[in-house]
């Protein structure tokens, strides 16, 4: 067994990422019941994002998709109980993660706000897939070598711990720095929002233009980036 195999059944063995594991079950199960339900109860997800945030089209766009809407929400519903029940969590992880993923793109594409959260949850669904390997690794589509029962020789005690949750906390904290540069415009959940940032934007006046262009307008946001683009390109002429 190699030293990253004993790595891994030790912390299998880790109360504290056992409990972490299923906090990460749990929490991965409430979003989807919330989402789930709200969609088979016929209500728009979101219902407070406005119809004119680029979110906000794709939300109204699968409102109106009649019982796909739903069978979305029944499918999420499923995905939830199956990742909670024990015996069943693998398969549940596995349905859950093109989901998210799939969620995760869609948000970054449309820079909302929420891309932080969702690349929380994706982190934990891989999290999930990783520390269910010993499972997982008997239908990967490659050999697996024969090894002896699981006999941790040089355990990392507490330091394997320390090591986890500090990466993690590390992780997290990258996620929210990074994010929060990560693009310099953003629609924001509502025009308010966006208006906001202008105060502390380089170009408030190409800012105020983007916002116009999203929530008066309703253009798609690829158009308001071009807005925004030649409002930052004529202030920079007229600068000269």
């Amino acid at each position: 067994m190699s030293r990253l195999e004993e790595i891994y059944y030790e912390a299998k063995a880790d109360k504290w990422l056992k409990r972490f594991a299923v906090f990460c079950r749990v929490a991965l199960a409430v979003a989807f019941l919330i989402a789930g339900f709200v969609k088979i109860m016929g209500e728009r997800f979101a219902a407070g994002l406005p119809s004119n945030n680029p979110l906000g089209h794709y939300f109204d766009a699968l409102y109106i998709t009649g019982y796909y809407y739903t069978f979305i929400g029944i499918g999420q519903v499923i995905i939830a109980i199956l990742i909670l029940i024990p015996r069943t969590s693998l398969l549940g992880a596995l349905m859950y993660f093109p989901v998210i993923i799939n969620i995760l793109v869609l948000t970054y594409a449309t820079r909302f706000d929420g891309t932080r959260e969702v690349t929380m949850m994706a982190l934990a669904n891989l999290f999930l897939l990783v520390w269910d390997y010993d499972r997982l690794k008997h239908i990967l589509p490659f050999k697996q070598p024969e090894t002896d029962a699981p006999v941790v020789k040089k355990p990392l005690g507490v330091r394997l711990r320390i090591i986890f949750f500090g990466g993690s906390f590390a992780i997290v904290a990258f996620i929210i720095a990074g994010t929060f540069y990560l693009f310099e415009i953003v629609p924001g959940n509502s025009e308010a929002e966006c208006i906001n940032q202008c105060a502390t934007s380089k170009n408030p006046a190409a800012c105020k233009v983007f916002c116009d262009c999203i929530y008066k307008q309703g253009k798609p946001l690829d158009s308001c980036l071009a807005a925004f683009n030649k409002a930052k390109d004529l202030r920079k002429v007229d600068g000269k």
